[in-house]
Parts: C-alpha cells; structure tokens; sequence
C-alpha cells in the first residue's frame, strides 16, 4: 500500500500543483470564468488515462502465462522509464514552475477568443502526462499481484494530492518544492530499480531472457519474501530473498548511476518560488 500511494500521492501533486497553480492565477487575476475550460481538461485527461488503463488490463487478460509475463516485463520497463525521466525533469523543473505555469497563461489569456481552448490544453497535458506516468507504473505494480492494498495506497494517495491541490487554490498550502521533489525522487529511483529487477524476472518466466540466472544468495530461511517485513521490503525496495545474477545487476547498475546523476546537480540554488 505505501508504495502505490506515495507514488500516486507524487504523481497527483504534481498534477494538482499545476493545475491549483492555474486556477489560483486566473481567480487573482479575475479571470475566474476560464476554471470550466481548465476542468474540461482536467477531466477529459482522467478519462483517457482511465481509459488506457483499462484497455492495457483488458487484453492480457485471456493471454497464456508466458505471454502475460512478457507484457508484465514490457509493462515493467516502461515504468521504470517514465519514472527516471519523471524524476529527472522534475528535479530541475520545480525550480520555476509557477513562473512558467503564470506566463504561459498570461500568453493564453492574452490569446483572446482562444482563451478556453488553450487552458483546456495545458490542464489536459499537465493531467495527462502524470496520468500516464501512473496508470504504467500501477499496471506494473498489478502485476505482482500485491492484492486490494495496492490500489487503496493508489486511491489515498490522489485523494490526499486532490488535497493539496485545492489548498494551492486557496492559498493555504505552500510548498518546497525543490526539497518535495529532491526526496521523494530518491524513494522512486529505489522503486524503480526494484521494477527493473522485476522485469528482468517476468522475462525469464517469460522464456526470453535465460543469461545470468545463478542465485547470488538465498536468505529465503532468514527473511523470506512472503513474511510480512519481506513483503513490505519487496513492496518498497524490490527485495528479493533469492536474488539471480541478472536482478542484483540490474537493481544496482540502475540504481547506483542514476542516484549519482540525481545528486550531481542537487546544490542549484535554493527556488525563489514557492507554491
């Protein structure tokens, strides 16, 4: 459960941020009509997301064992890219978003007749692009068959960024965003690296990837994965009782490179904008 909802809690701030920000900007600067074209988008984004998600689910379904763990691996893969770039782009970008997200809606407001339709643009990708992000990192995560915690963590987890959004609307909320971002970017590259050691997991059991398959150390009698701090390791760090050669590879040759790519540009100055 945890790991769904600081994820989704993430992934929806980051969204609410954006779009809290907008409607924030528009009622201060009495243009408050424009928020139902910002909703447009808002909800038209959640239906595609929503929508995606379910056809993704839908047709693995009635597929063989082997093919449903190809998808789980190529599933897998994908949210470990969508979530290193996720982390990447938002490290440098908390810097200036409320600035950026103020001029370009000056630019819209500015447009005149096109007003709405560019709002409802820049609501719809801010939406979108964290929705995507979300529903490949969940469908992932579904395929470890965690059970109903996972998507109660995922629920909890947008109802609290809903939250916070709608404090940023109000002007009751402020964060740090370099410092929200900076940490909760550290949690994800070790729940990523988890994610990519279990895709390289699905494709063995898939029958496409035989190399390296030697057990490096089996602690199955000391912490084994289905007891219950083992599963909450398994959840949150990819743990493994019974790790192979090509999981400890892909786990720590992840991991170690992209917390040090993190890290490298960490000491930019501190951001002048707060949300």
């Amino acid at each position: 459960m945890l790991v769904p909802f600081l994820i989704m809690l993430r992934e929806g701030i980051e969204a609410a941020l954006i779009v809290g920000i907008i409607g924030s900007y528009l009622r201060q600067t009495g243009h408050v009509k424009w928020m139902k074209a910002v909703w447009l988008g808002v909800v038209l984004a959640i239906g595609l997301c929503v929508g995606v998600g379910v056809i993704l689910k839908a047709t693995t379904e009635d597929y063989p064992q082997k093919e449903q763990e190809l998808f789980a691996s190529i599933i897998a893969l994908s949210a470990v890219g969508v979530l290193s770039w996720m982390v990447l782009w938002m490290k440098s970008a908390a810097r200036t978003m409320k600035t950026d997200i103020q001029a370009s809606i000056d630019r819209a407001v500015a447009s005149g007749d096109r007003s709405g339709i560019a709002l409802v643009g820049m609501a719809f990708l801010a939406v979108l692009r964290e929705g995507l992000e979300s529903v490949f990192f969940l469908l992932a995560t579904f395929e470890q068959n965690v059970g109903i915690q996972a998507p109660i963590g995922a629920i909890l987890g947008v109802m609290t960024s809903v939250a916070v959004g709608f404090g940023v609307y109000q002007g009751g909320v402020r964060l740090n965003l370099q410092k929200f971002f900076r940490w909760t970017g550290v949690f994800i590259l070790f729940v990523a690296a988890g994610l990519l050691a279990s895709a390289f997991r699905a494709a063995h059991e898939a029958g496409v990837w035989n190399l390296f398959q030697g057990v490096v150390f089996d602690i199955s009698n000391i912490l084994p994965v289905h007891s219950p701090v083992g599963t909450v390791l398994a959840g949150i760090l990819g743990y493994s009782d019974s790790p192979t050669v090509t999981e400890v590879v892909a786990y720590f040759g992840y991991l170690l490179p992209m917390l040090l790519l993190f890290f490298a540009t960490s000491k930019a100055p501190k951001p002048t904008v707060q949300s």
